[in-house]
């Protein structure tokens, strides 16, 4: 469903958790607009998002991530946001500060980009990967 939408013209939301991601982004030393491009990619801001694959929360983190940054309530919009920063930081730390291979390792986990040497070749991680650019450049300008 998300094809068919056109990013360069989807309301962007500057004030949702505006205190969330400002501490996340202090504390984890990850641009605001960046954390912004992938909680709109990931859950459009619904903190109740679950996809079918479990991921969980705005920035719709797996269980076995949650667990490994200890964070206990999913749903919660603080500890989602402090933990998925976190996560996005460690990628960026990963791959040399690219955001566009540190997106396509958030999708599609670090071992795939690391495997195929780049953003892996899944539509799905591709599309991600387009929106995630489009959603970031429209957030730095907005912010």
């Amino acid at each position: 469903t998300c094809r068919g939408v056109n990013w360069d013209k989807v309301p962007l939301n500057t004030r949702a958790f505006r205190s969330e991601i400002s501490s996340a982004a202090a504390y984890s030393a990850v641009e605001e607009s960046l954390i912004r491009a992938i909680i709109h990619a990931e859950s459009a801001y619904q903190p109740d998002a679950q996809s079918p694959k479990g991921a969980q929360g705005l920035m719709q983190l797996m269980p076995a991530t949650q667990a490994d940054l200890q964070v206990s309530n999913p749903f919660d919009p603080a500890e989602n946001i402090r933990g998925g920063t976190a996560y996005l930081s460690a990628l960026l730390d990963e791959f040399n500060g690219d955001f566009e291979l540190a997106a396509a390792a958030y999708n599609a986990g670090p071992n795939a980009v690391s495997r195929y040497g780049g953003v892996p070749p899944y539509d799905e991680t591709r599309e991600y990967v387009r929106r995630v650019k489009i959603l970031y450049r429209r957030y730095n300008q907005a912010l």
